[in-house]
């Protein structure tokens, strides 16, 4: 049996799709472990998963509302990435040390794991937990291209192999992609050991509360998520999506997350939750307003479930892009959308004759049909068999994991 070391960054959404796979590799006898924000992964793998811990940058990733386009993405990756991938590097190593990875899996944006693995000789594989970067979205921008292309450059020099080449953010030896072809287009991707899985589906720690009794058997119900990362620019969307699924109330129940608390006291009928179980709400809503956050979006289409996409900055507006390219639900405007146009857009997709669903439960078949964890596992257990193991040690005097 083989070992697999999971690198990741303090983000839920980049973490999310990796749980079943670990989950799955272990059930076939691997042993798996994680190097990261041990509070966060304990979290969400459970108690009894092995964690090395990593330093993490002071008070997580905080963004100024405004940002958007070019501005966020630099920010992102200056601010926050590439710090971040410092920070990270020494507990990789001592990861790779104590625990003796036959295969590192590394999210495609905690390039630190990607770097450090290339360093030591182990081989790496990334994780593509969103499809805008298998289009190459800097394509249009090639000033800020070659910017980060600087920046990957320089990291490599301080924590990896400075005589080795190639974009960290893809492994030569694979490429696990958490989408599929049906919704990520033509596009030619980075090589041919690029794999589309599509979503990473699979039982979830639910510590919530969530009062599954109160759904309303009559109605349609509306799930609307802006993700955990969005608590900054999210209060005004949020109130405006309450008071359209109000105007809707006869026909349409929401349920409106909201971890940062910024909604008062709303109208009866409407549930407003800190946190929910998604995938199991899931199955049994028939519409999602979200942010066009990639985890959100992919299980939503699993499930056959239409969306209203409303991009704030990021990969959220390829991801909008396409979605409704693909037929399976509109786009509204983030910053100008009123309770009117929402309450429009929902009742759009809700429509059957405007194909939403059928678009959706299409899309969703095709994402089954890929695999999921099963065929991710069975990736990395390919590259794994034939690596030469990495050394391990005999004795445990590096620190413990968490």
């Amino acid at each position: 049996m083989s070992r697999f070391l999971f690198v990741v960054p303090p983000l839920v959404g980049h973490i999310n799709p990796l749980l079943g796979v670990a989950e799955e590799l272990a059930g076939r006898g691997h042993e798996v472990a994680w190097a990261g924000y041990p509070e966060q992964i304990t979290r969400l793998a459970g108690d009894e998963a092995t964690v090395f811990g990593c330093d993490m940058p002071d008070g997580g990733l905080v963004r100024p509302p405004q940002l958007a386009g070019p501005a966020a993405f630099k920010f992102l990756w200056e601010e926050f990435f590439l710090p971040l991938a410092d920070l990270m590097a020494p507990g990789v190593d001592a990861a790779i040390d104590a625990f003796g990875p036959d295969v590192v899996v590394t999210d495609q944006h905690a390039v630190a794991g990607a770097l450090v693995a290339e360093r030591r000789g182990v081989p790496h594989v990334t994780s593509a937990t969103t499809s805008a970067e298998l289009i190459d979205p800097l394509a249009g921008m090639p000033k800020v291209g070659a910017w980060l292309q600087g920046l990957l450059t320089g990291l490599r020099g301080r924590i990896g192999d400075p005589s080795a080449t190639g974009d960290p953010r893809f492994s030569p030896h694979a490429v696990i992609a958490f989408t599929g072809r049906d919704l990520l287009g033509g596009t030619e991707l980075p090589h041919e050991r690029t794999y589309l899985v599509g979503p990473a589906i699979a039982p979830r720690v639910d510590r919530s509360d969530f009062p599954w009794s109160a759904l309303d058997p009559d109605r349609k119900r509306v799930l609307v998520s802006l993700g955990t990362a969005n608590l900054d620019a999210g209060a005004r969307f949020l109130t405006e999506a309450v008071t359209a699924l109000d105007g809707l109330g006869d026909r349409v129940q929401g349920i409106v997350v909201d971890p940062g608390g910024t909604l008062g006291e709303v109208p009866p009928g409407i549930l407003v939750r800190p946190y929910v179980p998604q995938l199991e709400l899931l199955t049994k809503v028939d519409a999602v307003v979200c942010h066009g956050g990639h985890n959100t979006v992919c299980e939503s289409l699993w499930h056959g479930v239409p969306l209203v996409i409303a991009p704030i900055r990021d990969d959220q507006p390829i991801v909008a892009g396409q979605v409704v390219d693909a037929g399976a639900g509109v786009r509204v405007r983030f910053t100008r959308v009123d309770a009117a146009r929402l309450g429009a857009a929902i009742e759009t997709v809700l429509d059957p004759s405007g194909g939403h669903r059928a678009a959706a439960e299409s899309i969703g078949r095709s994402f089954r049909a890929a695999g999921g964890v099963v065929t991710a596992a069975d990736r990395l257990v390919d590259i794994a068999e034939p690596a030469s193991p990495a050394a391990r040690p005999t004795d445990r005097q590096c620190e413990e994991p968490t």
